[in-house]
């Protein structure tokens, strides 16, 4: 078996790339205003929305970073994974309802509407930074690692391609070849990483085998608190405080259910999503660990692993292990994922750059000039990108990790503001913007310090500052931007009612006769409810699974 991409595998890369692009172009061939170029015109239905939810936020960290995280420190990093099931559930429960109703097109405008337009300008900027830094960076890099890795092109000529082929599409089409695109990949992906588990637990003599000679600390998902990265008290207090920044409040995310046809869809959408994202344990993580026994000496040389970084787990076990043809397939899947996501914080970025800051600036701009600087704005934004990639290594071991933990300095304030801004009407703009201020302070003066490279006083404060798992940094800082956000809100006059009418949560009076309409709407979404705790269901037994 041929341990390198020869012509077929090529031929199918090459067929596959061609494919999306073409499809890509072609459901968008109508993209006059912005409605059509930034939400699909919403009318996008829920297996759409639930795909692209998964499209876009399977890329970089997850094919190369969770297999690389797997290969070095076992599957504690798939608790991401399984706890965004469960916030996709708030996702679609208790954020969806409120950025449907009040028609927004991203995010930032929601929180203008609920508290004023300086608590947009702040998610507006600090998101496109977040997107720069900790996806179109990232993403790129890892679509580096997979060329490179995995086909012989070197690191930055894989990046520059992997943008230049997302671009073409993305930069034309709009969200509509976004979405449908990431749909077709969603699937190739699945496919893909199937077939590399398929393979790789063969070669690695069986599931009780892997386990065998990875050890149990290996397939063990809750980690001792004092744990370097994945610490269960982290896990459990400052993980999901990252999801709700990440999957509720995101633009990137959220763009995606204020694409629906309408609340059911986007609800149903983001429950088929929360289904999907158990798989990254099996399909991604499951086969780092794989790496790491095929790496183990006795291993025999046809299938033994010499890899050159962590990152390049996933990589190094198609090229080994997946026979010609199948190889292409797989590689195809790879960079699906790749160009699923950098396509989708390309659209969101443009976005919020464009409806945000341009047209709050420029009011009067026509709908074509806003379509075009949106444009324009991806090829900018691809360029920063570009230049932050260098900067990736000071976070972290693995891009996962680094990931991850440049997103805890970002994360705290945001998800406080919209959490408790949605169900306490008494928050106020003050509040809010006094919260999103100390997050500011605390989380850029903790990413700036880290790239300086400052040396430290072990046991200091600012050792303990810059030092502390970012878990536990994510979790102290949304403690503090909290009582932050209740302190000056209470102390200050609340809003006018009228002002946050449909944008808090409103307790409904009970009905004191049933009627036909009561009972319709009594029994509507049954449906949802069931699959909702059917997907609760399977997170509690993937957790005792593998305790």
């Amino acid at each position: 078996m041929s341990n390198e991409f020869i012509a077929i595998d090529f031929y199918i890369v090459g067929i596959y790339l061609l494919l999306i692009i073409g499809i890509g172009l072609y459901v968008s061939r109508k993209r006059s205003n912005t409605s059509e170029y930034f939400l699909a015109d919403r009318n996008v239905g829920w297996f759409v929305i639930g795909s692209a939810l998964f499209a876009s936020n399977i890329g970089s960290e997850h094919l190369v970073g969770l297999a690389g995280t797997g290969f070095d420190s076992g599957i504690a990093v798939a608790q991401f994974e399984i706890l965004a099931s469960l916030i996709l559930l708030l996702l679609g429960w208790f954020f969806v309802p409120y950025y449907l109703n009040s028609k927004v097109s991203t995010t930032p405008e929601f929180l203008e509407r609920r508290f004023s337009p300086a608590a947009r300008w702040y998610l507006s900027i600090i998101s496109i930074f977040a997107y720069v830094v900790t996806k179109i960076a990232v993403t790129i890099a890892a679509g580096g690692i997979v060329f490179e890795g995995l086909m012989g092109i070197d690191f930055w000529t894989g990046a520059f391609l992997i943008v230049i082929l997302t671009g073409i599409y993305t930069v034309l089409g709009g969200l509509k070849a976004v979405v449908y695109t990431e749909t077709i990949q969603a699937v190739i992906l699945l496919i893909g990483s199937t077939a590399t588990l398929i393979y790789g637990l063969n070669a690695v003599g069986g599931w009780d085998q892997m386990v065998s000679t990875a050890g149990p600390g290996f397939m063990n998902i809750w980690k001792p608190a004092d744990h370097p990265d994945f610490p269960w008290t982290g896990v459990i207090f400052g993980a999901p405080i990252l999801g709700i920044w990440y999957w509720c409040t995101d633009q990137n995310i959220v763009q995606r259910v204020l694409s629906a046809k309408n609340i059911s869809e986007a609800r149903k959408g983001t429950i088929f999503a929360g289904f999907l994202k158990l798989t990254p344990l099996f399909l991604f993580v499951i086969p780092g660990v794989i790496a790491f026994c095929l790496t183990q000496p006795g291993v025999p040389e046809g299938v033994r692993l010499d890899l050159a970084s962590k990152d390049s787990a996933l990589p190094e076990l198609v090229k080994t292990l997946l026979p010609s043809g199948l190889k292409g397939m797989v590689g195809a899947a790879l960079l699906a994922a790749l160009m699923s996501s950098l396509a989708s914080v390309f659209n969101s970025a443009s976005t919020l750059v464009t409806l945000d800051i341009y047209q709050k600036l420029y009011p009067n701009s026509e709908e074509k000039q806003l379509v075009r600087f949106g444009q324009l704005t991806t090829i900018a934004l691809v360029a920063i990108g570009l230049a932050f990639i260098p900067l990736i290594d000071n976070f972290g071991d693995t891009l996962f990790v680094s990931l991850q933990a440049i997103q805890a300095m970002v994360a705290p304030p945001i998800a406080a503001v919209f959490l408790f801004g949605i169900f306490f009407k008494r928050l106020n703009k003050e509040g809010a913007l006094s919260s999103l201020g100390v997050g500011f302070v605390f989380g850029m003066g903790r990413f700036i310090l880290t790239n300086v490279g400052i040396e430290t006083t072990p046991g200091s404060l600012l050792d303990l500052f810059l030092n502390v798992n970012f878990l536990h940094f994510a979790f102290y800082l949304f403690v503090l931007c909290t009582i932050v956000l209740f302190i000056v809100s209470y102390s200050t006059p609340g809003p006018a009612l009228e002002n946050v009418k449909g944008l808090t949560y409103e307790k409904k009076e009970a009905s004191e006769k049933l009627t036909f309409e009561s009972v319709q709407n009594m029994t509507k979404g049954v449906e949802d409810r069931i699959y909702s705790l059917l997907l609760v269901v399977c997170v509690v037994l993937v957790w005792i699974f593998f305790a």
